[in-house]
C-alpha cells in the first residue's frame, strides 16, 4: 500500500485486478542538464566541464573498489563510496583559480540528505556556495555563484545506512568571457500565460519551478504566450526554452518594462523544439515567449523557462542543436554494483528459520504478516506488529539460526512503518541479549548493517518508531558462518547483453483473419479496470492481417454492458519468464482515449496472489491522445497506481509512435530492468537503488507476458468525437531472448 494517509502496516484486502492508474512519474533530468548545460553561462562565454579526470580526494573510501577518482572520470559505471559514518567529503582540484557555474551530483543510492558545495583556493579554507539538509538523491543539478581551485561535496547527513556515494561529481565553470551570470533569474518569478491546458496539470508557474517533470501548456491555437515577471527591470542576455514535444516552429523572446509595450529581442520562425539557447540582448522586468506557430497540431509545452540576466553581449547567438530525445547526462549502468555483499565466505542462514515476535498482525488489513514472513526470501511478504496490542515500544523479533553462529551482516528491508532507534542482538539462548549493532538515526527502506557477533539467535529490538503505527518488516536477512543453514531456491543466472538466445517468439505471420495461436495465448475476455469503457471480447477483436502483423482492433460497440469493445491476452501458464530481453514490435493508434501497452505480471498472480504484491512491469503503454511519449514503469507494494516507480520519455528522435513500428524493450536481470525504445535506453531501474529509496523489489521471479488495447478511464482520459474507431494497434512480433 502506498497511501500516506493509511496506517503503513495495512495491507488493502484485495487489491483490484490487473493495474491502477499507470505511473505519470517523469524523470527527464536529461532534459534538465541540457537547460542547465548553458543556463548559468555568460554572453560570450562557455561553460566547460572542469572536474574530469582531475585529481581527486575524500575523507574515505568504502574500499579500494570504489576510489574518488571514480567520481570524475566520466563513466556512469563506476563510483566513489565513502566510509559509513558522517561527515564525508569529495574534493577535486582543478588546477588553478577558475569561476565555478555549476555543479552535476550524480547518486548512486546511497545519497546525502544535507550537503554543501564549497570552493577554495589553497584547499584550506572553503567557502560555501550551496547549502542543501533536502537532498533526494538521483541526479542533482545546482547553480553556483564563485570561484577557486579546489570543489568540495561537504555531506553532513547520510540518507541511507551506508556512506555518501557518487557515480559522478561534476564541476562546470566558464572560460572566454563574463556578463551573463545568474543561473536563472526566472525562477520561482510570478508567471502568466495567454491559457493553460489544464490549470491544475500545466499551471504557468510549473515552467520556472526548476523542475523538468513539470511543465506548462497552452491550449491548441495560436498565438499563445507565456511570461515571467522579474521583479525588477534587469539586463537581459540569455533565456533557455526546455520544449516538451509540443513546440513552437515560430516564436519571439520580448521584454516590456511593464507588461504591456513589448520589445522583441529574439525572433525565429524556424524553431526545432528540444532545448534551445538564445543569447539576446535587451532590458526589462517582464520576459515572454510569444508564439505564434506551433509545430504539432496541440499548443505550446514548456518544461522550463529560464531567464539569464546581466552584462549584455555583442556575440551573435551560437548554435545549439536541438535535443528532441537528450541522452541522461551520465547514462544509467546497464550493470550497476550489487548491494555491498557479505564478507567473504558467509552465507544466507536465516531462511525458514523458526522466528517469534513481541506480537504479530493477521487480519483484513495485513493478513499473516506473521513472524516466518520476515524470514521467507520473499520481498512481498512481511511481519508487523500488532494493531491490537503491538504499536507501542519496544517492539521485537528474533530468529532461531538452528545453532551457534558467527554473524557477519544483517539485512533490513523495511515497510514504512520502520524503526529510527533499534539495536541487533545475538544470544546464546533467547533469554540474555548481547548488542552488536545500535542506531537511533534508522531510516527505513533497505538497511544494510554490517556488524559482528556470535550467537544462535538474532534480534531486531526497536525503541523508537517512526510514526503512530508499529514497526513492519519485509526482510530480515542474516549473514555469516555456523548456525544450520538452509539453502534457498536457486536463481537463474543472469543474461549476458545483449542477449541474443531465442527462447520464445510469435511472429505473428498467420494468414489473414486467423487468429492468436492459442498454444502461446490465452485471451482474457471481460471489462477493464481503472473505469476504463471497453469490453474484451472472446477473441472477436484480434486477428492476422496476412502481412506479418497482429491486429488488436478497438470499435465502437455494444457487448458485455459496454458501448465500446476491444482485446486483451496474456501468456498465463502458456510461457513465464525470469530475467532476459523481452521485447515487441508494435504500432500505436492515436486518439483521445486510446491506451495500447505492453506488459508483464508476476505469474504468482494467477495462483492467488494480489496485485501489486505479485509485481507489474509496464515495458511499453502509450497514450492516444500523445503519441509522441510513451511510459515505462513498475509496480509493487510500496509503489504503485499514479505513484509507480517509472519515467514518461518523449519517443526518441520526436518522432509519432503512432506513424510506424516501433521496438520497446526491457532487459532485465537480477540487478534491475533497463527500458529501450528503438536500442535507446529511456529508462534504468536500479534494484539497489529502489530498495534503498522506494521500496521492496519483487521482481526476481517468473512473469507472463500482455498485449491489450484499452479505450477510456483514468489514466488516458475520455474518447470524444475525434477518436477514430475501428482503432488499431499492429504487433509485428514479441520475442523473448536469453
Amino acid at each position: 500500500m502506498n497511501s500516506a494517509l493509511s496506517p503503513p502496516h495495512r495491507r488493502p484486502a484485495r487489491p483490484r485486478r490487473w493495474r491502477a492508474l499507470a505511473s505519470s512519474v517523469v524523470a527527464v533530468s536529461a532534459l534538465l542538464a541540457g537547460y542547465l548545460a548553458v543556463s548559468g553561462t555568460s554572453a560570450g562565454a562557455a561553460e566547460t566541464l572542469l572536474s574530469q579526470g582531475r585529481p581527486a580526494t575524500a575523507s574515505s573510501v568504502e574500499s579500494a573498489a570504489y576510489p574518488a577518482s571514480a567520481a570524475v572520470d566520466g563513466n556512469a559505471g563506476t563510483r566513489w563510496s565513502s566510509a559509513f559514518a558522517d561527515p564525508q567529503w569529495l574534493q577535486v582540484d582543478l588546477g588553478s583559480v577558475t569561476p565555478v557555474s555549476r555543479v552535476v551530483l550524480n547518486w548512486e543510492g546511497a545519497y546525502a540528505r544535507a550537503f554543501t558545495i564549497q570552493t577554495s583556493t589553497n584547499g584550506s579554507t572553503w567557502t560555501t556556495v550551496h547549502t542543501s539538509t533536502t537532498g533526494a538523491g538521483g541526479t542533482q543539478e545546482i547553480g553556483v555563484t564563485g570561484s577557486g581551485r579546489y570543489v568540495r561535496l561537504h555531506a553532513t547527513q547520510r540518507a541511507t545506512a551506508y556512506g555518501i556515494s557518487l557515480w559522478e561529481f561534476q564541476v562546470y565553470g566558464e572560460t572566454g568571457g563574463s556578463g551573463c551570470g545568474t543561473a536563472n533569474a526566472a525562477l520561482g518569478r510570478p508567471t502568466t500565460a495567454s491559457s493553460t491546458e489544464s490549470a491544475a496539470a500545466y499551471p504557468a508557474s510549473a515552467a520556472v519551478d526548476g523542475s523538468t517533470g513539470t511543465r506548462w501548456a497552452s491550449l491548441a491555437a495560436d498565438p499563445q504566450w507565456l511570461r515571467v515577471d522579474l521583479g525588477s527591470s534587469q539586463s537581459i542576455c540569455g533565456v533557455t526554452l526546455v520544449w516538451e514535444a509540443a513546440y513552437a516552429s515560430a516564436f519571439q523572446i520580448q521584454t516590456s518594462a511593464d507588461g504591456t509595450t513589448w520589445t522583441t529581442v529574439h525572433s525565429t520562425t524556424t524553431g526545432t523544439g528540444g532545448t534551445q539557447n538564445l543569447t539576446v540582448t535587451g532590458t526589462g522586468r517582464y520576459v515572454r515567449m510569444y508564439g505564434t506557430a506551433r509545430a504539432t497540431a496541440w499548443g505550446y509545452s514548456l518544461w522550463e523557462f529560464a531567464v539569464r540576466t546581466g552584462g549584455g553581449p555583442s556575440n551573435p547567438p551560437t548554435s545549439t542543436p536541438p535535443q528532441t530525445t537528450p541522452p541522461p547526462t551520465t547514462p544509467p549502468p546497464t550493470t550497476p554494483p550489487p548491494t555491498t555483499p557479505p564478507p567473504g565466505g558467509s552465507v544466507l542462514l536465516s531462511y525458514q528459520k523458526p522466528a517469534v515476535a513481541s506480537s504479530n498482525q493477521n487480519d483484513g488489513t495485513c493478513f499473516e504478516c506473521v513472524p516466518a514472513r520476515a524470514f521467507d526470501n520473499d520481498p512481498a511478504t512481511r511481519w508487523a506488529t500488532s494493531g491490537t496490542t503491538g504499536w507501542v515500544d519496544p517492539g521485537w523479533i528474533y530468529v532461531d539460526l538452528g545453532a551457534t553462529a558467527t554473524i557477519s551482516q544483517v539485512v533490513l528491508q523495511w515497510d514504512p512503518a520502520y524503526a529510527t532507534s533499534y539495536q541487533i542482538q545475538v544470544s546464546p539462548n533467547a533469554t540474555t541479549w548481547t548488542p552488536i549493532y545500535s542506531t537511533t538515526t534508522g531510516r527505513g527502506f533497505k538497511e544494510t548493517i554490517n556488524a559482528t557477533g556470535t550467537g544462535r539467535y538474532v534480534r531486531m529490538y526497536g525503541t523508537a518508531r517512526v510514526g503512530p503505527y508499529g514497526y513492519s518488516l519485509y526482510e530480515f536477512r542474516v549473514y555469516g558462518t555456523g548456525g544450520n543453514p538452509t539453502a534457498p531456491p536457486a536463481m537463474p543466472p543472469d543474461p549476458t547483453f545483449p542477449a541474443n538466445n531465442l527462447v520464445w517468439s510469435d511472429e505473428f505471420n498467420g494468414a489473414a483473419g486467423s487468429k492468436p495461436d492459442p498454444a502461446k495465448w490465452t485471451i482474457d475476455p471481460g471489462t477493464g479496470q481503472n473505469n476504463e469503457i471497453q469490453y474484451y471480447t472472446n477473441n472477436n477483436n484480434a486477428s492476422m492481417n496476412g502481412t506479418g502483423a497482429l491486429v488488436i482492433e478497438a470499435r465502437r460497440e455494444t457487448a458485455g454492458g459496454r458501448d465500446y469493445t476491444s482485446h486483451r491476452m496474456n501468456t498465463g501458464n502458456k510461457f513465464h519468464v525470469q530475467y532476459g530481453r523481452i521485447e515487441a514490435r508494435i504500432q500505436v493508434p492515436k486518439g483521445n482515449g486510446l491506451w495500447p501497452a505492453f506488459w508483464m505480471m508476476g505469474a504468482d498472480f494467477l495462483t492467488g496472489r494480489p496485485w501489486p504484491y505479485n509485481g507489474e512491469i509496464d515495458i511499453m503503454e502509450v497514450l492516444g491522445r500523445n503519441t509522441l511519449e510513451g511510459y515505462s514503469t513498475l509496480h509493487a507494494p510500496q509503489y504503485n497506481g499514479g505513484g509507480g516507480y517509472g519515467q514518461k520519455y518523449p519517443a526518441p528522435g520526436g518522432v509519432d509512435f503512432a506513424g510506424g513500428f516501433h521496438v520497446w524493450s526491457a532487459e532485465w536481470d537480477s540487478r534491475g530492468i533497463t527500458f529501450k525504445v528503438d536500442g535507446q535506453t529511456v529508462f534504468y531501474a536500479s534494484k539497489e537503488t529502489v530498495e534503498s529509496t522506494r521500496g521492496p523489489w519483487v521482481f526476481d521471479h517468473p512473469f507472463y507476458l500482455i498485449l491489450n488495447l484499452a479505450v477510456g478511464g483514468d489514466f488516458p482520459g475520455p474518447v470524444d468525437p475525434s477518436t477514430p474507431f475501428p482503432s488499431r494497434m499492429l504487433v509485428d512480433y514479441v520475442r523473448v531472448y536469453r
